[in-house]
């Protein structure tokens, strides 16, 4: 699917135009009168010419964003070569964003003069990835332009660290002046047996603390090995503590490899830490599904997939309780959605992601299922719009079916609730009347903003989706 950038000339480069201001300005005789002050009192001015020359016509291809949480851009494929001539919409560059692969077009005629980032790599959003020239005159300067702002751009070279300055040690407080004994319990105890004073003895310490050694010194005594070693435990400084970083990485596994985040595992990962910040809870209920499972056999033939009808039955639940649709995102207010985005999350080779399903409460069943076949085949070939994955108001994730009983999901920053679904089993029952019975049911647990969703409307939203699932018939009209 092709997205358009935006190409940008440096602001150094300005169009040429000649501004001559007037020699004079002359009114009627009939204004002169009228007026109090005399027109001929500035009919002349000094003549000024300033004229501004194009130098060249170079504008920077520069990288899109292509979502509202793309930061950054990774080059997978340049479509056109240095020296190729570009018309307007032409597609040039394949770009990988957090979510999917695009082809970019141009908006401008022109000659791709350089490629500054090359394949493979990243750059920030808005950051040159290429420059336009206009003529053939310019390429020279272009490609010059372009070396000049990658070496701009190279880390400098590293130095070797200043050898560290070795600081004096800290000099014995004086004791002159009238001043508080500090002393360890056990030069205490030494310089009553020894018969010293301690008023007199000068601490060798932190922060002058009288060590055993000190009394033992002022006694005349040779310090034991015993007390050399608690008193140079006790003189000691502290040792810096260990930086949160390097506690925090352990040393890699001999035989390990290591594999840098793709460019959507890192969108995902910054999502899921954002997610940390947002206070919730989670609810769980137990759905019986013989009834939805045997619409879903009479309706599977028609095209019609389960993710479809969970949908459904989700928007038509969300319908009816509208505070589970909204949404909070600077913690002062919520918003209510007027629309419901089901987005569905789907496992892609090398990340997650999660089409919408737009309007899907206003959709039928059939045409729901259709859109979902649709999505799904765009973003296995990661050819999503950014509309068609992060327009969401509603997450839905089933890991049912692959036999997963019961999960958490993490809620996704934007959003005021997750629905994770289990796999449907079958159950013994009682009924009010003590028979027991063999029933399907799968269980249901939604993680919710606890900042505008409560326990009593996730539990009243829960009921109404668990009397839709169970009672289907109103899903297909």
């Amino acid at each position: 699917m092709a997205s358009p950038f935006l190409s940008r000339a440096p602001l150094s480069n300005t169009n040429t135009y000649t501004n001559t201001n007037f020699t004079s300005i002359s009114f009627s005789s009939s204004l002169s009168n009228s007026l109090p002050f005399r027109p001929s009192s500035f009919s002349t001015f000094p003549s000024k010419r300033r004229t501004l020359t194009v130098r060249s016509k170079i504008r920077e291809i520069f990288m899109p964003a292509l979502s509202s949480t793309m930061t950054e851009g990774k080059i997978v494929s340049w479509i056109k070569s240095e020296g190729d001539v570009l018309s307007k919409g032409e597609s040039v560059v394949v770009v990988e964003s957090d979510k999917a692969d695009m082809d970019v077009e141009t908006f401008y005629d022109g000659i791709l003069a350089a490629i500054v980032v090359p394949e493979g790599d990243s750059a920030p959003v808005g950051a040159p990835i290429g420059l336009l020239a206009e003529t053939e005159d310019e390429i020279a300067e272009a490609k010059a332009k372009a070396a000049s702002s990658s070496n701009s751009t190279s880390p400098p070279p590293t130095s070797s660290p200043a050898p560290a300055i070795s600081q004096p040690p800290p000099s014995k407080p004086v004791s002159d002046s009238p001043r508080k004994t500090v002393a360890t319990p056990f030069a205490k105890k030494l310089a009553k047996q020894h018969k010293v004073n301690i008023e007199s003895v000068v601490g060798t310490g932190p922060f002058g603390r009288i060590t055993p050694a000190d009394i033992e010194a002022a006694a005349g005594i040779t310090p034991s090995k015993s007390i050399e070693i608690k008193s140079n435990v006790e003189s000691a400084p502290p040792r810096p503590p260990k930086s949160a970083a390097s506690s925090a990485v352990p040393p890699p596994i001999p035989g390990s490899t290591v594999v840098p985040f793709t460019t959507m595992q890192s969108a995902v990962s910054k999502n899921m830490l954002e997610s940390l910040s947002v206070p919730t809870f989670r609810v769980g209920y137990p759905v019986t599904t013989d009834a939805l499972d045997a619409l879903y056999e009479k309706v599977k033939p028609k095209g019609v997939t389960m993710t479809a009808i969970l949908a459904k039955a989700a928007a038509m639940a969300l319908a009816q309780h509208p505070v589970v649709n909204a949404t909070c995102k600077d913690g002062k207010g919520f918003t209510y959605n007027a629309n419901i985005n089901i987005a569905v999350a789907v496992a892609i080779d090398g990340g997650l992601i999660t089409p919408v399903l737009q309007d899907a409460d206003k959709l039928d069943l059939y045409l729901l299922s259709q859109q979902w076949k649709e999505l799904l085949k765009k973003a296995r070939a990661k050819q999503l719009q950014p509309n068609e994955y992060n327009s969401g108001t509603f997450t839905l994730s089933n890991l049912g079916m692959f036999g997963v009983d019961r999960f958490d999901a993490i809620l996704p920053p934007g959003q005021g609730a997750i629905m994770a679904v289990g796999s449907s089993k079958p159950t013994v029952v009682a009924d009010a009347d003590g028979y027991f019975s063999v029933k399907s049911k799968m269980l249901v647990n939604v993680t919710a903003d606890h900042r505008i969703i409560y326990g009593a409307d996730l539990a009243a939203f829960l009921q109404t989706f668990s009397k839709i699932v169970e009672n289907p018939e109103s899903l297909t009209l």
